[in-house]
């Protein structure tokens, strides 16, 4: 149930975030900080939702509240700032929390179960921060092909104008140049 609700108000959040994402800055910076004030009151709320369970299952809730907050205020500041940069560091931070959450619910195995738990956790979180970083290195990739294509292009039609003479040429070359 807790799972079914966090994943709602994140999938809202993460809606929200689309729809904002072609506004101005000073609503993008309205939405942020409305999300963040919204996703700490809910954080506060699910932790002390947390305080009627005991022992480990407390301290379950307890990292489940704050991987949605974690999620929540990340994405949000993600979208306000809108780099690379940004989207990475938030793909960081939720697999740090989700790391944290994993490795919490390894501590109500014993043994080797509890090792492999951890170790499950760790492999985990290894990968999301290896995508988070390879991200923005196939979005720098990207970036740079489209790039590489509009020169080819650009190339190929300033050949297409040599073989022209006079005025002919001098409006395809301006053709090319805009």
């Amino acid at each position: 149930m807790k799972k079914a609700l966090s994943m709602i108000v994140f999938a809202t959040a993460s809606l929200g975030f689309v729809a904002v994402s072609h506004a101005s800055p000073a609503e993008l910076k309205a939405t942020y900080d409305a999300t963040k004030k919204k996703a700490d009151a809910d954080y506060k709320a699910a932790k002390e939702a947390c305080d009627s369970h005991k022992d480990n299952a407390r301290d379950i809730c307890e990292k489940e509240a704050k991987l949605t907050h974690v999620k929540t205020t990340a994405e949000a500041e993600a979208t306000y700032k809108g780099t690379d940069k940004a989207h990475k560091k938030a793909r960081i931070d939720i697999a740090d929390a989700d790391y944290e959450l994993a490795k919490e619910k390894c501590d109500d195995q014993t043994g080797n179960n509890k090792d492999v738990c951890v170790k499950e956790a760790k492999a985990a979180k290894t990968a999301a921060v290896a995508d988070a970083k390879a991200g923005k290195e196939i979005s720098e990739a990207r970036k740079d092909a489209r790039e590489d294509k509009v020169d080819a292009n650009v190339n190929l039609q300033q050949e297409k104008c040599d073989a022209l003479a006079g005025a002919e040429k001098t409006r395809c070359l301006d053709a090319v140049i805009k």
